[in-house]
């Protein structure tokens, strides 16, 4: 092996490291990107760090203060992190700043960060202090890691994931309606750690009405809780919904206008968002604009056919999360999504299919759209 091979290898293995410590903030970050950073002299590691929350210590400046309860310092070590230090004063002062000041003599990075304010200008710091930098070590494997904030920073919208129950005959429910429960418990729980990961999760007055969901996370121990958008063109829900026992804040767009309504909606603990609609329907993309305003870098939709079909239609879908149960509810059962404007077999859209994974006695099966992008 040549010694530029055995040098990328180091690399990855460090790297790989770092990502394994970025992981550790999966639910954590929002809406900041999950990052993780190793600084090794030699081959040893002398510190290790990841971010664990917004407004608290960067992976490189957690890693630094490892170095020193160590009783060390990074003087020409090699620091290796995630994502591009960023170079700008955010919620906390800028990294390269405190990795200049340390000393290092390398910083190796996984990706680039997709953020404007930072894209390339903290490699260009680093650089112009005298420090080698090594970029895009397994950039793929490291952008992985923040699909939806790369996907805001990218199209300032969220990352937007369709979360389908279905049967083995792709129904969502049988012909009298009832759908609690198609799938099993392993199945449930995997659900509540995807709202546990999504900054928003959203349904339409169909959902609301039919099930009156809670949104939350409903796992043992303390998990982060999704903040609950609802879509009601017409302003029909209720402040009994369950939604407002469950949350805090509940997020409610509509094309309505009514103050009374909207007052008593908003003592309820609903912010309401007014917005055009066209053909009695809310502008999807307008929605979703606004949400990735608000800093939100993944929605989960948990909604039925129609607000899912909508989505779908207007190419808003980026990953569908569908969990298969081996059961047959005939063809009297409601379909799995509601888009009219496929006629023929060429009129229908097709997917990639990234993953399929047992839970249980169902099957989770990870899809997207072939013009959507596995960042």
């Amino acid at each position: 092996m040549s010694t530029t091979s055995v040098r990328k290898a180091v690399h990855a293995f460090f790297m790989q490291r770092a990502i394994e410590l970025a992981r550790r903030g999966w639910y954590t970050t929002r809406p900041n990107p999950r990052v993780g950073c190793v600084i090794v002299r030699g081959e040893t590691v002398i510190g290790e760090g990841w971010h664990e929350r917004a407004g608290e210590n960067h992976a490189e400046k957690a890693a630094l203060a490892d170095v020193e309860r160590r009783g060390d310092n990074a003087r020409g070590a090699t620091a290796y992190v995630t994502l591009e230090p960023c170079s700008h004063t955010g919620r906390t002062a800028p990294c390269v700043d405190a990795l200049i000041e340390a000393g290092v003599e390398r910083v190796v990075v996984g990706a680039t960060d997709p953020n404007p304010r930072v894209n390339g200008q903290g490699i260009a710091r680093l650089r112009e202090a005298g420090i080698e930098v090594i970029a895009d070590v397994v950039a793929d494997r490291c952008r992985a890691l923040n699909p939806g904030f790369e996907k805001r920073m990218r199209d300032k919208r969220p990352r937007v994931r369709v979360k389908l129950a279905m049967s083995l005959d792709g129904r969502t429910a049988a012909a009298d309606g009832t759908s609690q429960w198609i799938t099993g418990d392993v199945a449930r729980e995997d659900v509540h750690r995807l709202r546990a990961e999504s900054g928003v999760v959203m349904v339409g007055r169909g959902t609301l009405v039919a099930d009156d969901p809670g949104l939350n996370v409903r796992l043992k121990g303390q998990w982060p809780q999704p903040l609950p958008a609802v879509l009601d063109t017409r302003l029909q829900i209720t402040p009994a919904a369950r939604l407002f026992e469950t949350a805090s804040k509940v997020l409610v767009y509509t094309a309505a206008t009514d103050g009374e309504r909207i007052a008593e909606l908003e003592q309820a603990g609903a912010e309401i968002v007014t917005l055009d609609s066209g053909a009695d329907r809310l502008d999807l993309s307008a929605v979703l604009a606004d949400l990735g305003e608000r800093e939100v870098n993944d929605v989960l939709v948990e909604s039925g056919p129609e607000l899912a079909g909508a989505l779908a239609d207007a190419g808003l879908v980026d990953e569908y999360v569908i969990y298969m149960a081996p059961k047959l509810l005939g063809d009297g059962g409601r379909g799995l999504l509601h888009m009219p404007g496929i006629a023929t077999l060429a009129d229908a859209p097709n997917l990639v299919i990234d993953s399929v994974e047992p839970l249980g006695r169902d099957w989770r099966i990870t899809a997207r759209p072939t013009t959507a992008t596995k960042d």
